[in-house]
């Protein structure tokens, strides 16, 4: 096709005018386009139920892709082209199905986007190109990540919505994570996949599939190979899940040599062979074993000397992995290939300031390891799988007394003495010369994790609420907001805290905004502000009714859906303690007020909220939440109406009202 088109050109330039050669080549290049659409089954086109989920509103028929690999030196760009069939069958499936968004992260491409709409009658209608545009989603788990997007044209129930897509990822060639689930049933899935072919990369192509049956692949004859799924099911996401992938469907496509070891063998090499890469680049010299002195000086406990050391190398090495590091640092910096190096330059990656600190921790005389992690963010890790892919992360070990106590000075955000929630509560294999072991990293305390929120209010007369706020949140939940704030501006924070209030309460105006500790993660992350909120007290004649529990007022609960698909998954414990003080208008008095409820949640929690009025006509509300002891808390999805239960009952027990009553001799004065 592309040879006819360049010959019509070329006649065009002798015999026809430009503008009807233009419009030859065009059309020409649309018949191109329509030739890679695949047939439309009539049947297809007929069918009214859909097949794989009865009260489907649309169903893929045909989700097939196509794996190629573009080898650029260690680095390879793998290369998906996907083509997706829909068939849409209700005015609801038409809402969702004719706007389409395809993500795309760090190191993803999105191109040749085509899209088009088969309509009942059989009738095509082609998507204008310039129809596909970029812009920023956020998905039901908050995540925001980019998307081109599109709207199909004249998709009505019956149709069948057909695109195709180019995305390229750049990554390591070893790896490559391949889905069958999308958020409508999939009635087939294909994956043709040519493996990586380089004298140099001399690995045989395996896979393993995740929460999904395993499947061989049959060779093509084009040298691809060719796997499938029929009758895969939608996946929607449901609110404390465990991470997508250990629910979703997926294959993991990867290179190894067949070495045939057990997993315990395998771990046992690997963590030998990670001693010894690690162990040159925590090398001591002069300048840090004379920096190691000075610091760890007088300690008196190892776990001082850690302590010293962590926290020099977070405030006089700049982390050029910091949000607040800026582009000019990272390109002034020069590579660091030794401990020394970071030190002599006064910055370094998060990986160079790992280094350094396991560099000096050894200098100071403490026996120091580094211990290789997955991160349960992403899924959970399980030993019986012999292949260091989901090993993604590290830590710095030190053995402190008896046990070992992992670090990570590297990340910005974390205090001394913990990790990212993502690595606690998790394996670690500890790297050794000889036995490699694995330990277990501990959790958090929900006290760790901490949300102490005072507020001091004024009730007027008309309903209006009005005082001042003060928040500290540490732990995780500090870290959380670190990181959002990171690469904020002081006036994006603040608006992002006026942002937060005025979610919950519409008509709040929010002043004197001020934030501090944003940059050191051992201290709480400090919110203080001035708030107004007109109608806050809902005034009914002359009678008033009084929410007291300020910041949990307007918040959804947080299971709302009667049923659930997956299991429940709180990745980390937490607390929330609030102290509420709300001085009452002096024309109204308390009637028959009655307590909030309180509860114990089995043997990993506590809530309890309690009110009381003063001498000085103040109403007192204090509120506290323990939720989560030394594990992970995963709850089975058959305990959802339990756990449901638990937090709809904290739900209707923070909605509680406080009724008022004007005084005997205000209302005789209104009378």
């Amino acid at each position: 096709m592309r040879i006819v088109n360049v010959l019509g050109l070329q006649h065009c330039k002798t015999v026809l005018s430009f503008s009807s050669c233009l419009l030859s080549w065009m059309m020409a290049g649309a018949l191109a386009h329509a030739a890679d659409w695949k047939p439309v089954d009539p049947a297809d086109l007929a069918r009214t139920t859909p097949r794989v989920e009865k009260d489907a509103d649309a169903e893929a028929l045909l989700w097939d892709v196509r794996v190629t690999h573009d080898r650029k030196g260690q680095y390879a760009q793998a290369i998906l082209t996907h083509y997706l069939r829909v068939k849409i069958y209700t005015d609801r499936g038409r809402e969702q199905q004719s706007t389409v968004d395809i993500p795309y992260f760090s190191f993803t491409s999105i191109s040749d986007v085509y899209a088009r709409t088969v309509k009942p009658d059989g009738s095509v209608v082609e998507m204008d190109k310039s129809a596909v545009h970029d812009r920023v989603i956020v998905k039901a788990s908050g995540l925001k990540v980019r998307a081109k997007s599109f709207a199909l044209p004249d998709v009505t129930p019956g149709s069948i919505v057909e695109y195709r897509w180019k995305e390229g990822r750049e990554q390591l060639p070893n790896y490559l994570r391949l889905y069958f689930q999308r958020e409508i049933p999939v009635r087939e899935v294909v994956y043709h996949i040519k493996p990586l072919t380089d004298p140099y990369f001399p690995y045989a192509m395996r896979s393993a599939r995740f929460n999904a049956e395993q499947s061989s692949f049959r060779p093509e004859p084009d040298g691809y190979y060719e796997t499938a799924m029929e009758n895969v099911p939608a996946f929607h996401e449901e609110p404390s899940m465990p991470p997508e992938d250990q629910v979703k469907a997926w294959m993991l496509v990867y290179y190894s040599l067949d070495r045939k070891l057990t997993p315990e063998k395998f771990w046992k090499e690997y963590g030998k062979e990670q001693y010894t890469a690690y162990k040159p680049l925590m090398k001591v010299n002069g300048d840090v074993k004379r920096l190691a002195a000075e610091i760890a000086g007088d300690a008196q406990t190892d776990d001082d000397k850690a302590k010293r050391l962590y926290q020099h190398v977070r405030k006089h090495i700049k982390n050029l992995n910091d949000e607040q590091s800026t582009a000019e640092d990272r390109n002034d910096a020069k590579r660091n290939k030794t401990p020394a190096d970071t030190l002599s330059q006064g910055s370094g990656t998060a990986y160079d300031i790992n280094m350094l600190f396991a560099s000096l921790a050894t200098a100071a005389g403490l026996d120091v390891r580094v211990a290789r992690l997955a991160d349960r963010g992403d899924t959970f890790f399980h030993k019986e799988f012999p292949d260091s892919y989901f090993m993604r992360t590290y830590d710095i070990a030190i053995k402190l007394g008896d046990k070992w106590k992992l670090f990570d000075p590297g990340s910005p955000m974390v205090p001394y003495g913990m990790l990212r929630w993502q690595e606690e509560g998790e394996q670690a294999l500890l790297t050794d010369s000889k036995d490699p072991q694995f330990i277990q990293t501990p959790l958090a305390s929900a006290s760790q994790t901490s949300s102490k929120r005072r507020g001091t209010f004024v009730l007027a007369e008309d309903g209006t609420l009005e005082g001042d706020v003060e928040e500290a949140h540490s732990g995780h939940t500090g870290i959380r907001r670190r990181t959002t704030g990171a690469s904020q501006s002081e006036a994006e924070r603040e608006e992002d805290v006026l942002n937060r209030v005025k979610h919950r309460l519409s008509t709040a105006e929010v002043s004197e905004i001020h934030i501090d500790h944003m940059t050191d993660p051992d201290e709480p992350l400090q919110l203080r502000y001035h708030v107004r909120v007109p109608g806050y007290a809902q005034r009914t004649g002359k009678r008033m009714f009084l929410q007291p529990a300020f910041f949990e007022i307007g918040t959804a609960t947080r299971f709302s859906a009667g049923t659930r698909k997956y299991d429940i998954y709180f990745p980390y414990p937490w607390s929330e303690d609030d102290v509420i003080t709300i001085k009452l208008p002096e024309s109204f008095e308390l009637d028959h007020a009655d307590a909030p409820g309180s509860t114990k949640i089995g043997e990993i929690g506590e809530y309890k909220a309690e009110v009381a009025v003063t001498s000085k006509r103040e109403l007192k509300y204090t509120r506290h939440l323990d939720f989560g002891k030394d594990t992970p808390m995963f709850f089975p999805a058959t305990a959802y109406p339990q756990v449901k239960k638990i937090f709809d009952y904290i739900h209707q027990s923070d909605g509680h009202s406080i009724p008022l009553k004007q005084t005997a001799q205000k209302a005789a004065g209104n009378d």
